[in-house]
């Protein structure tokens, strides 16, 4: 018995030993920043923010790596089958890790097994938009609209799971107003359908509707946050404009592949919780309207484990399918 608890220590001693010295050791390559939807939404916007940052604290480059599809499925379950060794992270969302999750039974991965959450980044409510020449000025004017013309409203969103989708259908259950979905893939080109008047409205983080609502080529009409957003207080709630309790607001993270090392994971999310309070950095994310975080890992893994749980019990409740 003696012998067998002594061995069992070395080996025990032995992992440790390796675990940190691989710890020691990282980074000595490049690290892969895994974004799993188009360039110019909000995760690659986010990932090409603190990308930079991250390098200069790691003294190694840090390299966006665009994987869209399916939602953010794709990228993401590319990341859950990456080697655990801290060269492969993901731009995560509400959509990867609690929505598609929720509204999906057949997911290629466990978004509560086979990853290591790193940090919050932020949170950002979406917003409502409408083609500058719309002539819905208010969302009241167009909610009646809706109520008078069933099937005459159309909304866009980054894609099916998204939180952009999320939000247009329980904008639909609790406004009362019927409206055909058409999910794109990732945000520019569904921004951009708007713009040109291809469809009523659409539905989109503030972080990338702000240059577009700034130029004057959307007009917004709403945000699903409970607050108004800081910097741009002049566009009111959802629930101000004649859909009480209505909250919905996206988060961005960033997660690894299950099994990390503790030290890599305690690593990468003190450098990003340090990016996100560089002034530069800070003055960037309040242009956009993200509500910045830092969570440590232990809170975010907390935070995750709630949100699988609300939005499986929104999904169910609404009786939403994947479409």
């Amino acid at each position: 018995m003696k012998r067998r608890t002594l061995l069992q220590a070395a080996l025990a001693s032995t992992a440790l030993g390796t675990s940190s010295l691989h710890a020691q050791a990282w980074p000595s390559k490049p690290i892969k920043y895994v974004v799993p939807f188009p360039a110019g939404g909000t995760t690659d916007i986010l990932a090409r923010i603190i990308g930079p940052k991250l390098s200069a604290a790691l003294g190694t480059p840090v390299l966006v790596d665009n994987r869209p599809g399916a939602g953010g499925v794709l990228g993401s379950d590319l990341v859950a089958k990456s080697a655990p060794d801290g060269y492969t992270i993901l731009g995560s969302t509400i959509s990867t890790h609690a929505i598609n999750p929720a509204l999906n039974p057949k997911m290629p991965y466990d978004a509560a097994k086979d990853f290591t959450g790193i940090t919050l980044i932020g949170s950002v409510a979406n917003a409502v938009i409408v083609p500058a020449n719309s002539p819905f000025k208010t969302l009241k004017e167009l909610i009646d609209f809706g109520r008078a013309n069933p099937g005459k409203l159309s909304y866009s969103s980054a894609g099916n799971g998204t939180s952009q989708h999320m939000s247009g259908e329980m904008f639909k259950l609790m406004a009362k107003v019927f409206a055909v979905h058409i999910p794109y893939r990732g945000s520019a080109p569904a921004i951009q359908d708007v713009i040109g008047g291809q469809l009523s409205m659409g539905f989109d983080t503030i972080v990338v509707a702000a240059p577009h609502i700034k130029a004057g080529t959307v007009r917004a009409l709403a945000v699903t946050s409970a607050r108004r957003v800081k910097g741009f207080e002049n566009i009111p709630t959802i629930a101000e404009s004649g859909v009480p309790g209505f909250d919905v607001a996206s988060w961005q993270a960033v997660h690894a592949p299950a099994g990390t090392p503790p030290e890599i994971v305690a690593r990468l999310a003190s450098e990003i919780a340090k990016a996100i309070e560089m002034p530069d950095v800070r003055a960037r994310l309040d242009g956009l309207g993200l509500e910045p975080s830092g969570m440590p890992p232990a809170q975010f893994a907390d935070f995750n484990r709630k949100e699988l749980a609300k939005w499986a019990n929104v999904v169910k409740s609404a009786g939403l399918k994947m479409e």
